[in-house]
């Protein structure tokens, strides 16, 4: 025990030290607050000026030209750098013939937009038709207040036509809406504004990603630090004075202490970096624990994976294409995230939760969404999970034995299997 303890204690020392790890923690917070500077920034920026906007419009109602043309007018005098033109006015007398002379200019690069109004329109049974070639991504937003300003137009209108108030449609439409956040005491209550709201959505995603970072990361260095010792001969001067077990699990065992006190800082500067701002994330103190247990024991089964695969394989290239299988489970809860969110106790989340590679971060995303989660099922996920984890450390520790003294080719699946029926 001592010797292993001694392992872990130098993978540990020997990562803690080198210059990427000491910038990597340095460097969070510093990027934290340039994050938090930037986005302020960029709320705050003023509108950016874009070149006119070419616009052509066909009514074929006959009863939206003059103010179509009022509402872009005044559009244009309020944004003179964002200016919409409109190029071409046509009423249903002419439709015919102009339809495809102002197609053409489009195609031809003349016009952004083509617009053709409905007859029907007013009446609730037409649409508006817009007509692009070749839409920029960049024009998105004026498109956009186009079709805001032809839909109050149409609406204005529809009022008119059934001797409607405007104002008093605006009225009846308004409703305020104010959101409040109970607290444990009858004086712990506060309005939620809309950055609580995505915040407190974003909370359970934070944490899986950072649970996802944590055994990305350490599961590289492990692959790293393997790899290079197996090449530098470095290990088999090691295993002179330990068992390959002992090797192993202390390797382990180092990197998941590492990988827990990077993932601690980068929770802490996170958290830090919202209270500073003063953005509430309502965590619950009883997720530590959780994240804790849940993180050691996701290492400790990726590790042992990683392990593995470190052994029999000669060059960091010949990991990538073993390593993609245990990518895509970690991806798995990524992609799936929302929907587990939004239905935490529902089939999808509940399977994952007991697949060992996807139960660690789909039980993290559950419990830190604040849903009630049946406490046999935390249990039960535990016990499936820390099962996985003894019989992937026991495959790792025969493959690890065998495989960390081969060096040339790489052995294949037949061979590996093998050595796994070895007593």
């Amino acid at each position: 025990m001592l010797k292993l303890l001694k392992v872990a204690q130098r993978e540990y020392i020997e990562t803690a030290k080198t210059k990427t790890f000491i910038l990597s923690i340095v460097m969070l917070p510093v990027i934290l607050v340039i994050m938090v500077f930037f986005i302020k920034q960029l709320n705050r920026r003023t509108t950016v000026a874009r070149p006119p906007m070419k616009v052509a419009v066909t009514d074929l109602s006959n009863q939206l030209s003059a103010q179509i043309e009022t509402s872009f007018d005044e559009y244009n005098k309020k944004h003179p750098n964002r200016e919409i033109k409109l190029q071409d006015l046509q009423t249903s007398e002419e439709s015919e013939s102009a339809d495809k002379r102002i197609k053409d200019k489009l195609r031809r690069g003349k016009l952004d937009v083509y617009i053709v109004l409905d007859k029907d329109l007013l009446d609730g049974t037409g649409k508006i038709h817009f007509y692009y070639h070749k839409p920029k991504p960049a024009d998105t937003d004026a498109f956009e207040t186009i079709k805001r300003s032809l839909h109050v137009i149409v609406e204005n209108k529809r009022c008119e036509l059934n001797n409607l108030s405007r104002e008093l449609l605006d009225d009846i439409r308004r409703v305020a809406i104010e959101e409040v956040v109970v607290g444990e005491t009858d004086k712990e209550e506060r309005v939620q504004g809309k950055s609580d709201f995505i915040i407190r959505m974003m909370t359970p995603f934070f944490f899986m990603y950072l649970l996802f970072l944590g055994i990305m990361t350490m599961g590289q260095q492990m692959l790293s630090s393997i790899i290079e010792e197996k090449s530098s001969r470095v290990i088999e001067v090691l295993l002179s004075a330990v068992s390959p077990f002992q090797l192993m699990a202390g390797k382990i065992l180092g990197l998941v202490s590492i990988g827990l006190t990077v993932v601690c800082l980068w929770g802490v500067a996170a958290i830090g970096t919202a209270r500073w701002q003063g953005l509430n994330a309502g965590i619950a103190s009883s997720l530590l624990p959780y994240f804790i247990l849940y993180y050691i024991l996701a290492f400790l089964l990726f590790g042992s994976t990683m392990v593995g695969i470190g052994s029999i394989c000669n060059t960091i290239k010949e990991t990538q294409s073993l390593m993609t299988p245990v990518m895509l489970f970690c991806i798995m809860p990524l992609l799936a995230w929302q929907n587990i969110v939004q239905d935490s106790n529902g089939m999808l989340a509940r399977v994952l939760s007991f697949f060992p590679p996807t139960a660690p971060m789909v039980m993290i995303l559950r419990l830190s969404g604040g849903s009630d989660i049946w406490s046999v099922e935390v249990l039960a996920s535990i016990v499936i999970l820390a099962a996985a984890v003894l019989v992937a450390m026991a495959m790792a520790a025969k493959v690890f034995r065998t495989g960390i003294l081969m060096y040339g080719k790489r052995p294949g699946l037949m061979e590996v299997a093998r050595w796994l029926k070895q007593t």
